[in-house]
């Protein structure tokens, strides 16, 4: 009996690689899962890694009428994953009647395009407004209130202290999500965002008489520890906080009312929920320069300890320069908070920031706009040819969509390393034990890097083994040398780009990097299929990527 299942457990081990967790009865297809394995974490998608290169539609763009124009744009940009809009207005046009028709349609669209879906729930908030609640409750403001401002004035944003509106959208949220688990056995839906860019724009926080009685109340316990505030227990917002005590307040009072909406939602189906942020500067994001109350990168604590049932708070980028951009990731790359960028900008300058999310982990990455409905450029609109505005998007897509299952599985096994260019440092080194991979942006053949004329590079390495390694890139330069002290890494780099093979002086011994084999072919089914063997004036000065769709597996030597 015991070598029986002692055989069942090694083919289990076999047949789910990492687990059983998420598995469903009755249904080959386990439920989508966030997993976290030596500080880094994965979007398990049947049950191993999974990359969502994503791309999301305009906000009016899930109506029978405008979906076949989303379709052929995401087509085009190899992207795995649409994300898309349900509309709470439309969901529940009469009060606790729901109308399940545009949730179904997505879902069997999306199917016969074979792509998944992240599913967006335009509630309570909207980018900060209430303007996708049902008109049952926008002509009752008395009811379902509104914020507040200091001179006592209504502003066009939800209060997060109306019971009514948050009793109202957990039911609806709650039928939505008890639908998507009885129409989505397939699991065609990955994620659920939970509200929109919450936070109120125009006022810290609501002004009204219940907020400010809560105000001037003890902070609760929970967001004291949060916050590391436990002295302060039993004072007031103000006494604790000072000057950031508006929006600190604020966004307790938002994120306690998304937390609950969120936990009866995964009550009736677990899916991974995130909520996404309007940003404030990093650098300088002073009090009413950006939306107050969601979850912002000053207040993810506080986000984490009011919604526990959220899985992931999730930066929407549009700061784009370098600086910014590098930093917003950073910050929302924590050991509690897996990366995702649900939102960001598709021009070509912001293109190569996913492989900079890449270097942090990132378990998804979604331009936002990426379909060819009505909008405000016109070069968008016409489906299946060279597009200024996907182009960006689909060149990385299209470089990575065949193998990102690799790529998501040697990111969660911590064995990948990607960046992207940034401004006046035309090199950058990554380091993998005995081996180092120098990446170089602007360089040619005999010269020294000097950075692209506009900040465009971006590079990828994996290591498969001790001695071989996954390449690719845009516009960049890829060497190895041997690793030695960072003295002698000084020295090698005068030599990396003159020619000379790239070396290092270790315990007294010059060593030098050989190429044992430069492959360059394609992932099909997570195998490498090699097409040729590059050599010569392909390999003699480094590997060059330029914009073509190139990976390569390089095995290297030390004489």
């Amino acid at each position: 009996m015991m070598k029986m299942k002692t055989f069942a457990a090694a083919i289990v081990a076999a047949l789910f690689p990492f687990g059983l967790a998420g598995y469903s009865q009755g249904t080959a297809h386990p439920i989508p899962s966030i997993a976290q394995q030596n500080g880094r974490y994965a979007l398990m998608v049947d049950g191993a890694p999974f990359l969502m290169l994503g791309a999301q539609a305009n906000n009016s763009s899930d109506w029978p009428a405008t979906l076949p124009k989303v379709w052929p744009a995401i087509e085009y940009l190899h992207a795995n994953t649409l994300e898309i809009p349900i509309y709470w207005e439309q969901f529940e046009p009469r009060q606790g009647q729901f109308d399940y028709s545009q949730i179904d349609s997505v879902l069997a669209q999306a199917r016969a395009h074979n792509v998944h879906l992240v599913l967006l729930w335009f509630g309570t908030w909207k980018n900060g407004s209430q303007h996708y609640m049902p008109e049952w409750m926008k002509l009752d403001p008395e009811k379902y209130a509104h914020v507040v401002n200091k001179n006592g004035e209504r502003v066009d944003s939800p209060s997060p202290l109306a019971r009514p509106s948050l009793d109202a959208d957990i039911r609806a949220f709650t039928a939505f999500m008890r639908h998507l688990k009885a129409a989505d056995p397939e699991r065609t839906v990955l994620m659920v965002q939970v509200e929109n860019e919450t936070g109120t724009w125009g006022t810290p926080r609501d002004y009204s008489a219940e907020a400010n009685k809560l105000f001037t109340a003890a902070v609760p316990d929970d967001v004291l520890k949060a916050m590391n505030k436990t002295d302060a227990k039993g004072e007031g917002w103000a006494e604790v906080f000072g000057p950031d005590a508006d929006v600190y307040f604020h966004a307790w009072a938002i994120a306690r009312y998304v937390g609950q909406i969120a936990l009866a939602g995964k009550a009736v189906y677990p899916l991974p929920l995130y909520v996404n942020a309007a940003l404030r500067n990093p650098f300088k994001g002073e009090p009413g320069t950006y939306e107050s109350g969601g979850p912002t990168d000053n207040v993810l604590s506080i986000w984490k300890a009011e919604a526990p049932a959220i899985d992931v708070l999730a930066p929407d980028i549009y700061l784009l320069d370098t600086q910014s951009y590098l930093k917003v990731i950073e910050l929302y790359h924590r050991p509690d908070n897996a990366l995702f960028i649900p939102e960001t900008a598709g021009t070509p300058r912001a293109a190569r920031f996913l492989f900079a999310a890449l270097g942090m982990q990132t378990i998804g990455y979604s331009p936002f706009g990426l379909d060819y409905t009505r909008t405000n450029h016109p070069e968008r609109m016409v489906p299946n040819e060279p597009n200024a505005f996907l182009d960006p998007t689909a060149q990385n897509y299209k470089l990575l969509s065949p193998m990102m299952r690799d790529v998501a599985r040697l990111n969660f096994e911590g064995k990948l390393q990607a960046v992207a260019e940034v401004e006046d440092q035309p090199r950058q080194t990554l380091h993998f034990g005995s081996w180092d991979a120098v990446v170089s942006f602007g360089v040619g053949r005999g010269g020294a890097a000097k950075g692209n004329a506009e900040p465009i590079g971006r590079a990828l390495v994996a290591q498969l083994s001790d001695n071989q390694f996954l390449v690719t890139g845009f516009n960049c330069r890829v060497d190895f040398r041997p690793a030695g002290t960072a003295q002698q890494q000084k020295t090698q780099e005068i030599v990396v780009g003159t020619g000379q093979t790239p070396s290092a002086l270790i315990d007294g011994n010059w060593q030098h990097r050989q190429f044992l084999r430069v492959e360059e072919g394609a992932y099909e089914n997570g195998v490498f299929k090699s097409h040729r063997i590059l050599n010569g004036d392909q390999t003699d000065w480094g590997l060059d990527f330029g914009s073509d769709s190139e990976v390569l597996r390089v095995s290297l030597a030390r004489y």
